[in-house]
């Protein structure tokens, strides 16, 4: 999954920027100024950056300025100022594109994915994660146990996702719920989380009967019990 840096002072754009490019399978980190946009890009790798020009302390110019001497990273700008001195500007200092507000999120999906193409990147790279007989193909939603095809409904990929991308850790009952919830805004309830789990375990293990996958930590939720690895 390739991880963002939404640069953007306005919460509301950047809260529905970020849902929109999520539901893309990108992962975001937003900031809400050039300090924390700073703190972020020190402590993180990104694959691209997401650049407002005015923040509340500073243009986001300086900060592209700060990243090009680290970094060959994308840098998109995203702002009011489509006039053609601030486009030449934001170019001229290492910019990669500019687009301006009000945009389409399937235009700057376009232009991500555009801009990690140049880069060498893309968006929907095939990711497998193995975790000793099973592989998920992410980008084809494709799930073997043995090299042989199980067939999963969404909920069942969501709660198998969710627990590859935490081997070992204990997952809240909250926790699993909040990983599943429908992005159409049809909810899982708790009452039926533990049938899903049995579900899931069923099919796991209904292929492959030499490992105890999910293991429940009674009082808390579930954990995924098998080391991942990713590739």
């Amino acid at each position: 999954m390739k991880k963002l840096l939404l640069v953007e002072d306005d919460k509301d754009l950047s809260y529905m920027t970020s849902y929109a490019l999520k539901k893309e399978n990108l992962s975001v980190d937003i900031a809400d100024c050039l300090a924390k946009a700073d703190e972020l890009f020190e402590r993180e790798s990104y694959d691209l950056i997401i650049l407002d020009v005015i923040l509340p302390d500073g243009l986001g110019y300086e900060f592209c300025k700060r990243v090009r001497t680290k970094s060959n990273i994308p840098v998109i700008f995203l702002t009011c100022c489509d006039d053609e001195m601030n486009v030449v500007t934001g170019l001229d200092i290492g910019g990669d594109d500019y687009i301006s507000k009000p945009y389409r999120v399937r235009e700057l999906v376009s232009r991500i994915n555009s801009a990690l193409r140049r880069n060498g990147q893309t968006t929907n790279k095939e990711e497998v994660i193995c975790s000793v007989d099973i592989k998920v193909f992410t980008s084809q939603y494709k799930v073997l146990i043995n090299d042989k095809e199980i067939i999963l409904t969404s909920t069942e990929y969501k709660l198998l996702l969710a627990f590859l991308n935490s081997p070992h850790q204990v997952m809240t009952r909250s926790l699993l719920l909040e990983k599943i919830w429908d992005v159409e805004g049809n909810f899982v309830e708790d009452n039926t989380l533990s049938v899903y789990i049995k579900k899931l375990r069923l099919k796991l293990n209904g292929i492959s009967e030499k490992f105890d996958y999910i293991i429940t930590v009674r009082g808390v939720g579930y954990k995924w019990n098998m080391d991942v690895v990713k590739h």
